[in-house]
Parts: structure tokens; sequence; C-alpha cells
């Protein structure tokens, strides 16, 4: 059997009897979501199945890929144990200032390392600095042309067993849309077939939001 297509009415029933966001994570979705590239978010479904991962993977060392607001940072960063770190890679001082006040009022200001730069600055630099097979989790979730060379650098950085988990892998939809081949739709379709006969990793795509690939590294 398939998995059931969600409607409206289904997914408010699955957030009636899952969710757990608590009123600082509701907080920043709505004011997210009133921003103009508040679709950029992810689901609060989605962030809590991340921080069920983080939990069950006991994650110490993570690092994310595309911060936006910072709403998938918050739940990382909540699922951490005390002395856990998040390196948080992005570009856009304005939208991050959101997710540092957020953050703070959240407690985990001191778990997250924002850094504002090229996220594959970022990475390479981790490289250079010997960071190789030290972190549990990868979140990427930005530019979609980079896809490839952002889950590159996260297969070095991440230990055996480490998990990658990659963000927008369904696009709305658009991938399987013969009509669409802007540039973001080529890429994520590319990058899915690329993974899909990848042997260095266990792989599986959850549709959930919108979609979601794992990829355990082996």
């Amino acid at each position: 059997m398939k998995s059931l297509s969600i409607t409206e009415d289904l997914y408010d029933y699955i957030l009636s009897v899952s969710s757990r966001e608590t009123a600082i994570q509701r907080s920043l979705r709505e004011e997210t979501a009133r921003l103009p590239m508040g679709i950029m978010q992810i689901s609060p479904d989605q962030g809590q199945f991340m921080a069920l991962l983080v939990e069950l993977m006991g994650v110490t060392k993570a690092i994310e890929v595309g911060v936006f607001t910072g709403y998938s940072a918050l739940s990382i960063a909540q699922a951490l144990p005390p002395d856990g770190t998040l390196i948080a890679c992005d570009i856009n001082t304005e939208w991050t200032a959101i997710a540092k006040t957020y953050w703070q009022d959240a407690g985990v200001a001191d778990k997250i390392d924002l850094r504002i730069a090229p996220a594959l600055d970022t990475l390479d630099t981790l490289i250079s600095q010997g960071q190789h097979g030290r972190f549990d989790f990868v979140f990427i979730d930005a530019d979609k042309a980079n896809y490839p060379h952002y889950f590159e650098r996260a297969l070095v950085l991440c230990r055996p067993g480490g998990l990658i988990a990659v963000d927008n892998v369904l696009w709305f939809g658009s991938v399987i849309d013969r009509h669409k081949q802007d540039k973001d739709t080529l890429a994520i379709r590319a990058f899915n077939v690329k993974l899909h006969d990848d042997t260095r990793i266990h792989l599986s795509l959850v549709p959930i939001g919108d979609g979601l690939t794992l990829a355990r590294k082996l």
C-alpha cells in the first residue's frame, strides 16, 4: 500500500494528536509565515521528526546548511544534549537576526554557532581544520544548485553511521511535472537520481513536508 494523500483535514488531525511544538516554536513559525519568503520554512511535524532523529541517534555535533529564520535550528538544538553544538550556516543577516532572538528566548543560543558566510566556505574550513568524520547529523536546506556540493562535504564531515537530511526533494511536486524545467527543479531531479545510485549511503525519501531525504553514511 502506498502512502496516504494528506488532505488539510487529515494534516490538522495529525498535528492535533502528535505535535508537541513549544510556544516559542509556534511564535517563530507564525512570524516567519508572515514574511514574503515564509514558504521556505519547514513544517512543525518535520521539525519534530528531525528532533526525534537527533535524540534517537544521540547527536552531539550537528551542522545546518541554510538557517532562514531558525525554526529548524531551534528544533535541532532543543533535541541536543546540554553539551551539544550545531554549526548553522547562512549568508542572510536579516533573517538570522530573527532566528537569534528566538534561540535566545528558548535558551539554546549557546548551543548554536552561527556562521555568516557562504556555506561551502564554512564546510571547507571545517574540513581543512581536520573535522573529518566528527559530526553526527547534517541538515541541508539551501540553494538547490549546490545540493551536490553540500552533500559531498557533508559525507566527509559525517562519521560512519551519521545522518544527512536533505529538504525540498519533492520541490512542491515539480519533480514529476515535465513542464517544469527551471534551474532549481532540474537540480533537485538530478540530485535525487544521484543519491539513488550512491553506494556510500543507506537511503530513504520520506514524504514529510516538501520531501525529506535521509542518507545514512556507511
